[in-house]
């Protein structure tokens, strides 16, 4: 089954205590469509500008993704620059350039509007809701913001939030949004807006996933290098709605298997910089990885309570 994701393509510089990378290859779109192609179909709605290099455009079609909802249009595609400290749970943004992606009007292709799966990425809630009105009624929605949105858009993203199935953020991100410092109490609050299922990424400590009815919680893998966690967050939600595309079972013992399978792209992502180790890892290695998180997550029970 295939995945439409409409979201943002960029070019990133970025800094982090392990080296720096100029104009690489980014966005929000880009991470999750690479992640979500080693599972399943993907059809990605984006703009660029005249500047942005054809070997990325050859690169997203190596991976089978469809891109023939990827405009072009005159102008410097959106540029984002950061730098992460020893932290590198946090970002710290130095410069944000939208350039073509100011204006970015997602219109979907006749061809995608049938998706069974789609994924709002981190764009306008506004813009979130128009993609909502040219889709028919696929069998997940899953959504994620920022806290830009948050805070400049907050109505808009509550609309949004209520017409989805899953709706993915950061753990800062939903205290913001809910006010709420404690994350249970905050999980419930954004419940309480209308989402289904809540998944928190938690960075280097895991993800969390509350449904009002139960909670999981997966840890990170443990790496021995990290060297840049730029769309990690991303690569975790294309894995995760990649997976749930894959078996077609949105179950909630699916969509917690679907976490683990998330977590492990994302850990894979974090190991290089931009996408480049996307771009070398295998389905092998994925599987290898998995059972690794799940061996490491298993204990057998030896006494009695």
């Amino acid at each position: 089954m295939s995945i439409l994701v409409v979201g943002s393509v960029a070019l990133d510089s970025v800094e982090t205590p392990f080296g720096k990378r100029e104009r690489v290859l980014g966005g929000s779109a880009t991470y999750f469509a690479t992640s979500a192609s080693f599972f399943t179909d993907v059809n990605l709605v984006a703009v660029v500008g005249e500047d942005f290099p054809q070997e990325h455009v050859d690169f997203l079609r190596s991976r089978d993704i469809d891109l023939t909802g990827l405009s072009r249009v005159p102008g410097e595609t959106f540029h984002w620059k950061g730098y992460y400290g020893y932290d590198l749970n946090e970002a710290q943004t130095l410069e944000t350039h939208l350039n073509v992606f100011q204006h970015f009007k997602p219109r979907i292709p006749p061809q995608y509007a049938d998706a069974e799966y789609l994924i709002l990425a981190n764009i306008d809630p506004e813009l979130q809701l128009e993609v909502l009105k040219q889709v028919k009624r696929p069998k997940l929605v899953a959504c994620d913001t920022m806290n830009f949105w948050i805070s400049s858009k907050p109505e808009a993203l509550k609309e949004v939030i209520s017409r989805v199935d899953i709706f993915i953020i950061n753990e800062s991100e939903a205290r913001q949004l809910s006010g709420e410092v404690n994350l249970v109490r905050a999980a419930r609050a954004i419940l309480a807006m209308g989402v289904k299922n809540l998944v928190v990424k938690r960075g280097e400590y895991g993800v969390l996933m509350f449904n009002g009815s139960s909670l999981f919680a997966a840890p990170a893998y443990p790496l021995e290098e990290v060297f840049d966690p730029t769309g990690a967050g991303d690569t975790f939600a294309g894995g995760f709605m990649g997976y749930l595309a894959n078996i077609g079972d949105t179950s909630e013992e699916a969509i917690r298997q679907a976490i683990i399978f998330g977590s492990v792209m994302a850990s894979f992502n974090v190991e290089a910089f931009s996408l480049d180790r996307l771009r070398t890892l295998t389905y092998p290695d994925i599987e290898a990885r998995y059972r690794d998180f799940k061996r490491m997550t298993h204990f057998e029970e030896v006494g009695g309570l």
